[in-house]
């Protein structure tokens, strides 16, 4: 008896361990869509900055490499859930996982 008891609490956190797993990658497969939606109009599809609200605001260009090893992903995770001036803070918009995702996306950008 107390091993079937044992086997199934294994399989339920087996089971639950892989939905959470599947649902951190489905957040992570949404970094680029967020990026489009809420952070290419002012960075640029690429990253650069070069649009002109990002020239207007002196935008961060995140490819080149220089600056890529420069920021911390502390930082850009800050960045992007406290906001920066003008940047909102996406906290309240978007998830934990969601920022985190984004973070990591911008360390795809590099050229």
């Amino acid at each position: 008896m107390k091993t079937t008891t044992l086997t199934t609490l294994l399989r339920a956190a087996l089971a639950t361990s892989l939905t959470l797993a599947l649902a951190a990658l489905a957040r992570a497969a949404d970094a680029p869509d967020n990026w489009k939606a809420k952070c290419a109009m002012c960075h640029a599809a690429d990253g650069s900055g070069n649009t002109a609200i990002g020239k207007k605001n002196k935008l961060q260009d995140y490819p080149p490499p220089e600056v890529q090893a420069k920021l911390t992903d502390e930082e850009i995770t800050k960045t992007i859930t406290d906001g920066k001036k003008p940047m909102p803070s996406y906290k309240d918009k978007l998830t934990t996982d969601e920022i985190k995702a984004l973070a990591a996306y911008i360390r795809t950008l590099k050229k």
